[in-house]
């Protein structure tokens, strides 16, 4: 065999479905090209294996890591940010009628909310039917920041400041400490890793400062500030894969692939209850 023909990805074929550089080049990485220039370099595994020109893999079923990195790689993935409003709730319906995240998005494929917010809580939130990430960016053990802009009901006394920064006991156990910042008068900018249910409008209350208004404005390295609220759009490949990084970064020693699935069943399930979050 030519040493072009090696290069090319043309090897001898190791396992069925399709080319690994024709997977990748279709998640984004690059052209097919590139992506046979980051197998040859040793940079993708497959389930656990330094990949090889010529591998094929089948996105249902194989797990793929670029630079120790999970990629999500399932064919008719979508991956939408949403500006939530106030009074719009995170759930697939609603028995008051109200509007639903769900419904600002298109309908087919069928997508789960990443995580929730209160309904009269404003700001990001990503919404996709990739279960892997979805864990990811939830599950505690990973770490993911969130920010928020909170306005509260008076100026915050620096001793509230201090117990935000670090813990808040809470009906459901200390907080881990946070980032916060005073902006203006009765402004902060809160930044947890933590998700539990209205965290931070339930930090500020404990400290005796209720929010009168509160919105997100990242999540992990993700932030758009022309996004207007009530409107969406497509995440790129390269906001995708800055989300995947983040969460490897922070994650201690991985899930197991019955995790990363497991978090696909309980997004699902989140989306058919629960309309307050964060």
């Amino acid at each position: 065999m030519s040493a072009s023909a090696d290069w090319r990805g043309d090897g001898p074929d190791e396992g069925t479905g399709d080319r690994l550089q024709k997977v990748l080049a279709r998640a984004g990485f690059g052209s097919r090209r590139v992506c046979d220039d980051m197998i040859a370099a040793g940079r993708v595994e497959v389930n656990g294996e330094v990949a090889q020109l010529g591998r094929r893999v089948d996105p249902e079923v194989d797990h793929i890591r670029v630079d120790g990195v999970d990629v999500s790689i399932r064919p008719g993935l979508v991956y939408y940010l949403l500006n939530k409003p106030a009074g719009m709730v995170s759930t697939a319906s609603d028995p008051e009628g109200r509007p639903t995240v769900i419904s600002a998005v298109p309908s087919e494929p069928r997508v789960h909310s990443v995580g929730r917010l209160d309904a009269a809580t404003e700001g990001l939130l990503v919404l996709t039917n990739d279960g892997d990430l979805t864990f990811r960016l939830t599950h505690p053990r990973y770490g993911v920041e969130k920010e928020y802009l909170a306005e509260l009901a008076t100026r915050p006394r620096p001793a509230a400041l201090r117990a935000l920064r670090e813990g808040v006991e809470l009906e459901d156990g200390m907080t881990a400490p946070a980032r916060v910042s005073q902006v203006g008068d009765v402004g902060l900018r809160i930044v947890i890793h933590e998700g539990r249910n209205r965290q931070v409008r339930r930090m500020c209350d404990a400290v005796g400062h209720p929010v009168v208004r509160l919105a997100r404005i990242r999540i992990g390295p993700l932030a758009d500030r022309r996004l207007s609220p009530g409107e969406w759009r497509s995440l790129t490949a390269d906001e995708i894969r800055a989300l995947e990084e983040a969460a490897a970064r922070l994650a201690p020693p991985g899930a197991t692939r019955a995790e990363r699935r497991a978090g696909e069943r309980r997004a699902a399930e989140r989306g058919k209850a629960n309309p307050d979050g964060r």
